[in-house]
């Protein structure tokens, strides 16, 4: 084209893009423009000026002329004003619409701001029945005026407001343009498909009006307001499984789960009716959680005969915390059926407008949502727009127009519905399901409603929120309205209406009846599927497991890891690196930690097990240890020798995680609850950051087994160690795991030696046992020329949860210090130093679970009376001491008293300057071996 056509540029080029594809999809005088190689002749010998044409600029209306149709011999420039003005206005209506969308139920949210009309697209003076080139409007290539605008109101303006115009690719944009505008954004269903919908709102409101007659006052959460998302749910699962998809896993805040359960989950009533009753304490002692926190899995057949099997996620009051949770044990469950697809599993979250838009951890796992080491083939996001927090109003709950702004971020479409519309939701819940089995995208669906009864049963919504309340309060339920709607058109009577709540109101008085007529006993976790074979329970209940290797398997592993690609061009230190790792297999050199760590993952899959760690730097390592992943110096070509060792070994996948903990540690948790044949790890890239993490180490990890009946093995690096590095850079909080352990719900470990990390990591697959193993990792001990070990250490040793001082005699001993970690090579030192002989030093490598009859055998020897000292880095009131103090006595069954040697209780962690750490370290030294007890805590002012 040799002609400039101003803002009407992008138009041109579209058409003439269309024109090349099919010259008989556009207009004849584009045809026609076009196939003279874009001349800009008058036609017909006739020649236009843009003058006589009405701009946007006029004011005036006398001054324009009406246009009734395009002159027969109108100047080409003519045309394309005009329809670029229309064209202007269609794709406004695509990228604004949703702004003038009805979207609230109540019709008390004000509509947007957003000038659609003709006049401020200067073709107010422009016949209605004035035909332009629409490209597929309604079906259409040509449509009048008039008609045009209808159909964009109905497409964008009506029950759905879209937001899609933000995404970059063209091809979505394209798709989404053409499925709405092509059907009007409607959906046809069958009669049906129109009575499955009633059911299921039926369903919805009856289970609802149910417990409020029969459990007055009792707090449920309930959907009332929001019944729409029962249908939805049910079309979406139908809608998927025509699209191959055989499981969904689903995350959800305690608003509607009870409904979900019973009416898309189809949980046994009596089970639900149950826990409100709550008559046998006896089975719930300490254990468990509410009834709408609970999770649940089920099989549904559908009609046509396809199977989906629904896995409904455990979660807390923490409402979003359980998104990155459910996207782990999708990407685990897609990874074990190895068939490079992601589309037959399927992610479904389920969120509150207010804690969407408020909670952290909602951005942290849309972040993970297109990173390959997390990608799930797309999320399908559902918010329940109750307009309200929990007494919060929008104004004061987020700075955006929509809850869903933040998922922008992923140029995914959003697409805004009305609640009361169901053929409308219906008719999003198609276009996302058919989105993300596409696209392999998140898409997001954010229905609009409210809440009857306030945020719960007891809460009183009328002293916050009363004029939407008043509304709510002369406001008929969306069944009602549906069953209206379907009246009118015939497809309904109102007996067949009654007939349907009839039915569903005896099936539950019946599950009524048969609950408080018999014990209904909740299931426990059973264990079967992937999860048979493997227990939880406590510690001493299980034997351990032989995790030594043969010491010529260990040299052959220790070579292929060291091996790479002929022409790899290795950076000179790391070459230095696999040289000593070579020598550490074949002896000449002693093992370091990151050797260890590397055998035994080797080892582990060689023998089938599949290894996934993820972390921030994971792959090379915060302090440079690991080295798993190797990078060409020239290309940057990336290699890991783990995943080339055997052509029948596990998968080894290893990841650097986005600059996240809580988002990437809950995917791994999850991953973890359908990998327990595997091993799944994440590292910290230092330990002091899991406190960003705490609420999936409180309400996931901790209380997996205890709170949700769920078995984990989620192993945890966690950097911790005192060298000066600051309050952030020292402790990975030890002794916040160590008060919540309990009931042997998970291990900790602080280890001192690279065969201790080879058989712990071992021990942590061989053994059927799942349970979380929290590992404090080193940091100057990964180079510490005493922090080796041998390859006969590793070819005939095992786990030592406490290993005893190999060089006090023990009738020498006047005093027994036990510690655990890095400290103890520090102690070791200063023994040296001073020649002591008579102070000898245990390690507890394993802080919990403790076995009372280990720590019997190690300090038997030593006699009752003998002096016992905790010695530690931390502080007094961090680290091991409370939990140590509390614990050994009993265990020990002592009466005398357990010194500690530690730094003064203190609010932060460490000191941030180093010559002050070195002043402390020494003061710790002086205290453990002192003979004096005055002089237990030199150059401290109190304890």
């Amino acid at each position: 084209m040799d002609q400039e056509f101003g803002v009407n540029q992008s138009l041109v080029e579209e058409l003439y893009q269309r024109f090349k594809e099919n010259p008989e999809s556009v207009d004849p005088v584009w045809r026609s423009y076009f196939t003279n190689g874009g001349s800009t002749q008058a036609i017909n010998g006739t020649r236009y000026t843009a003058s006589e044409l009405p701009t946007a600029a006029d004011k005036s209306k006398k001054s324009r002329k009406r246009i009734d149709s395009f002159p027969p011999n109108a100047e080409l420039h003519f045309a394309t004003e005009l329809q670029g003005r229309v064209s202007a206005m269609m794709d406004a209506f695509r990228a604004r619409g949703h702004r003038l969308a009805a979207l609230d139920p109540l019709g008390l949210v004000p509509k947007h701001q957003s000038n659609l009309s003709l006049e401020h697209f200067g073709l107010d003076n422009v016949g209605l029945d004035t035909v332009f080139s629409v490209g597929g409007l309604m079906g259409k290539t040509k449509l009048p005026l008039g008609e045009i605008l209808e159909h964009l109101k109905e497409i964008y303006c009506r029950s759905i407001g879209v937001e899609f115009k933000h995404i970059d690719e063209q091809e979505i944009r394209h798709w989404l343009q053409e499925r709405m505008e092509s059907t009007g954004n409607h959906i046809e269903l069958s009669r049906e498909e129109q009575i499955l919908i009633l059911s299921k709102l039926t369903d919805a409101e009856s289970f609802e009006q149910f417990l409020h007659t029969n459990y007055i006052g009792a707090k449920r959460f309930s959907l009332e307001g929001a019944e729409s998302v029962i249908p939805l749910l049910e079309l979406m699962i139908q809608d998927s499984a025509k699209h191959g998809v055989n499981e969904i896993v689903i995350g959800m805040a305690h608003r509607g789960r009870l409904n979900v359960l019973a009416n898309v989950m189809e949980k046994n009533l009596t089970e639900i009716f149950a826990a409100f009753e709550d008559e046998h304490p006896e089975l719930h002692l300490g254990r468990g959680d509410v009834k709408y926190h609970l999770g649940y899995s089920s099989d549904r057949v559908l009609a046509n005969g396809r199977k989906v099997h629904l896995s409904l996620a455990f979660n807390p009051s923490h409402l979003e915390w359980v998104n990155p949770v459910v996207e782990g044990r999708v990407r685990a469950k897609q990874d074990r059926r190895a068939n490079g697809s992601r589309k037959d599993v399927l992610p479904l979250l389920i969120h509150g407008d207010a804690a969407f838009a408020g909670q952290g951890v909602v951005p942290e796992t849309l972040n993970l949502s297109r990173l390959h080491g997390y990608d799930t083939g797309g999320t399908i996001h559902l918010v329940i727009n109750n307009q309200i927090g929990f007494t919060t109003s929008p104004d004061d709950a987020r700075s955006t127009a929509y809850a869903t702004d933040i998922t922008r971020m992923l140029r995914c479409p959003i697409f805004h519905v009305n609640g009361e519309d169901p053929e409308a939701v219906a008719q999003t819940v198609r276009l996302a399901t058919d989105f993300r089995q596409r696209f392999s995208r998140d898409v997001v669906i954010d229905m609009y409603c409210y809440r009857r009864h306030g945020h719960n049963e007891g809460d009183e919504p009328r002293f916050t929120q009363p004029l939407m309340y008043k509304a709510v309060d002369n406001h008929a339920s969306v069944r009602t309205h549906y069953v209206t709607q379907l009246v009118e058109h015939g497809k309904i009577t109102e007996q067949e209406a009654e007939d349907i709540v009839s039915k569903r109101r005896s099936a539950l008085e019946k599950a009524l009846k048969e609950t408080r007529s018999s014990v209904v006993i909740p299931p426990e976790y059973a264990g079967d599927g992937i999860w048979k074979g493997y227990k939880g329970g406590l510690d001493h209940t299980v034997e351990d497991v032989s995790t030594a290797v043969d010491k010529r398997k260990l040299r052959e592993l220790a070579t292929r890891l060291c091996t790479v690609p002929q022409n790899f061009n290795l950076n000179p230190k790391i070459k230095r690196v696999l040289d000593q790792r070579r020598e550490q297999g074949t002896e000449k050199r002693p093992l370091d930690w990151g050797g260890a760590e590397a055998l035994a993952f080797a080892s582990l899959v060689e023998a089938g097990h599949r290894i996934r760690i993820t972390g921030q730097d994971c792959r090379r390592g915060t302090f440079s240890h690991r080295h798993a992943t190797l990078f060409d110096a020239r290309s940057g070509q990336d290699y890991t020798p783990l995943q080339h060792l055997h052509p029948n070994q596990g998968p080894f996948e290893i990841y650097d995680s986005p600059l996240s903990e809580a988002g990437v540690l809950g995917f791994e948790y999850g991953y973890s609850l359908d990998c327990p044949d595997g091993m799944v790890l994440w590292e910290a890239q230092f330990g002091d950051f899991v406190n960003s993490a705490q609420v999936i180490i409180d309400q996931f990890i901790s209380s997996s087994e205890d709170k949700w009946k769920r078995l984990s093995a989620l192993v945890m690096l966690l950097p911790h160690g005192f060298e000066g590095q600051g309050p952030e850079h020292s402790s990975a909080r030890l002794e916040r795991f160590l008060v919540l352990c309990a009931e042997d719900n998970m291990q900790v470990v602080n280890l001192t030696s690279p065969a201790q990390l080879f058989h712990c990591l071992r021990r942590q697959v061989l053994r059927p046992y799942r349970k979380p193993l929290i590992v404090m990792t080193p940091k100057s001990l990964l180079r510490h020329p005493r922090a080796t070990s041998t390859l006969e250490e590793l070819s005939s040793g095992e786990f030592q949860r406490t290993t005893p001082d190999p060089e006090i005699k023990q009738q020498r001993a006047r005093r027994v210090i036990l510690c655990s970690g890095k400290i103890y090579y520090d102690l070791v030192q200063e023994r040296e130093k001073q020649q002591i002989e008579d102070v000898a030093i245990v390690r507890l490598e394993q802080l919990y679970p403790l076995r009372r009859e280990e720590l019997n055998a190690v300090l038997a020897p030593y006699g009752k009376d003998i002096e016992i000292f905790w010695v530690q880095e931390e502080p007094r009131n961090m680290g091991s001491w409370y939990f140590m103090s509390t614990h050994l006595p009993v265990l020990l069954g002592r009466s005398a008293p357990i010194h500690c040697i530690a730094r003064p209780s203190s609010a932060s962690p460490a000191t941030g300057s180093m010559a002050s750490h070195r002043l402390e370290q020494q003061w710790l030294l002086d205290g453990a071996f002192s003979t004096d007890s005055r002089d237990i805590q030199p150059g401290f002012n109190s304890f």
